[in-house]
């Protein structure tokens, strides 16, 4: 048993690794392509595309369910409990790593934001940033992202 909860911690920590690496290489694509005076060339759709389905991904899958209870999902299919009592159970206790994909996350909205300025994007790559923008209002404990949503939001709309 000790060692099967070793080595689920140990995929857990691959896993993770390879979460962040992810999210560095977002950060990376879309720093260059917002950095002053770039070619054209550089804004290579398809890289935009893939940063836009990361983010909303992880946004999905993981840091929604961390922050907000309301998101989880039960593993053992247990009654379902109102969003109140799921909030009353909450732990506010965060992995250093989660909180990391986090704030990483949010330079990534706030890039994207940027972007926007900056590059015309497809109507179907604008629906995808757009809904990105607005779910986080619908979701409790991420302040930080709702702020960076807002930026977003807003060069959306003037797009």
């Amino acid at each position: 048993n000790n060692d099967t909860e070793d080595e689920e911690r140990l995929w857990r920590d691959l896993i993770m690794e390879r979460v962040t690496k992810s999210a560095d290489a977002c950060l990376t694509a879309i720093n260059i392509m917002t950095s002053p005076n770039m070619p054209k060339a550089v804004y290579i759709e398809d890289v935009i595309e893939r940063v836009i389905q990361y983010t909303k991904f992880h946004l999905q899958n993981t840091l929604y369910p961390q922050y907000d209870p309301v998101y989880r999902v039960d593993p053992h299919g247990g009654g379902v409990l109102s969003s109140k009592a799921k909030r009353a159970k909450c732990s506010t206790h965060k992995q250093r790593v989660i909180v990391m994909l986090y704030n990483k996350v949010c330079d990534i909205v706030s890039s994207l934001s940027e972007l926007l300025e900056i590059q015309l994007l497809t109507d179907t790559t604008i629906l995808q940033v757009s809904s990105m923008g607005i779910t986080p209002f619908f979701v409790e404990n991420v302040s930080e992202l709702q702020l960076c949503a807002i930026k977003l939001v807003t060069a959306v709309r003037t797009f």
